[in-house]
């Protein structure tokens, strides 16, 4: 049996700002939550999202021997985290750094490596955003914090501006989080009002066929770009984060690997025009831009100044 104690004093010294622990338990009442936002398509051609639900709601089946779950969450909110009043070509602020998933992941490890040291026997998977995990699920379990209505979990302490990575291992441990049960965000529904797509399409529920980040942070066809609206987010979304009450109270993050690494609101027109494929691998070539590769950024922003042209606005 491992202490509580000691995974959260590990989880601090590797740079984690929260760190939650839970019991496995098959998530049964999460099935047709899932089932209902899958059967109306809300997943926009997500196929992973289909597949192995049931290792979804069961991390016993997607790691044998499965007792416990921790979560751990790391603040990312740096200063361009509201966009909405920029001129130039917007960029969700989690993109502008380093890939979360690579610094995530090694967080993780260390975690688990010093876990596996002090008690030879214990194993265990790290995942962050990585498998069929409820990640969200497994953070309200854990106790870090509330579904907001714009489906992102929201802490009390670092707002929606959080990451989360989680750990399961085949021990138990002597104490386990209660499930955090506050509704934080009471009547409020900035961010459904805010959502320039309407793709909350009801509190808690994301259309993510609608969503501008689902829209640009993928490799998509020129016709779904052109429909619905992108409202000048070349990669990303942060505008139902920006509008949040509880994000505009919270700190920004003091973690060096979530600095940006370069201002998207500065990024002016003679910036796109010049930005080759020199600079991207140079400025983008650790973030998670590399995903949709150069080509795609570089268009997206050509097209955001020759739209802003059309339309009287240089």
């Amino acid at each position: 049996m491992i202490n509580a104690s000691e995974i959260r004093k590990y989880a601090a010294e590797a740079g984690f700002d929260l760190c939650g622990i839970a019991r496995v338990r098959r998530l049964g009442d999460q099935t047709q939550r899932l089932c209902d936002w899958l059967g109306m398509g809300y997943d926009s051609g997500l196929s992973y999202m289909r597949r192995n639900i049931e290792k979804r709601l069961d991390p016993a089946l997607l790691y044998e021997g499965a007792k416990t779950v921790i979560v751990c969450a790391a603040n990312y909110k740096n200063e361009h985290w509201d966009q909405r009043n920029s001129r130039n070509p917007r960029i969700s602020s989690y993109a502008l750094a380093q890939d979360y998933h690579v610094t995530m992941k090694a967080k993780l490890d260390i975690i688990l490596r010093r876990l596996s040291d002090e008690h030879p026997g214990i194993r265990g998977r790290c995942f962050t955003d990585s498998a069929p995990v409820l990640e969200k699920s497994w953070a309200i379990e854990a106790g870090l914090g509330w579904r907001g209505k714009n489906s992102l979990i929201v802490t009390p302490r670092h707002g929606s501006f959080v990451f989360l990575g989680e750990i399961i291992v085949d021990a138990e441990t002597d104490i386990y989080d209660s499930p955090f049960t506050k509704d934080g965000c009471g009547t409020c529904t900035a961010c459904i009002d805010a959502c320039p797509n309407s793709a909350i399409v009801s509190p808690y529920v994301i259309d993510t066929n609608r969503c501008i980040s689902r829209l640009t942070a993928e490799k998509i066809t020129d016709e779904a770009m052109s429909s619905p609206e992108t409202h000048g987010w070349i990669y990303g979304c942060d505008i139902c984060q920006s509008v949040c009450p509880h994000n505009k109270r919270t700190p920004l993050s003091a973690h060096p690997e979530s600095r940006p690494l370069f201002d998207p609101t500065s990024a002016d027109q003679t910036f796109w025009d010049k930005f080759d494929a020199d600079d991207f691998h140079e400025i983008c070539g650790t973030t998670p831009i590399t995903r949709i590769g150069f080509d795609a950024i570089k268009e997206r922003a050509v097209n955001f100044f020759e739209e802003q042209q059309d339309n009287g606005q240089q």
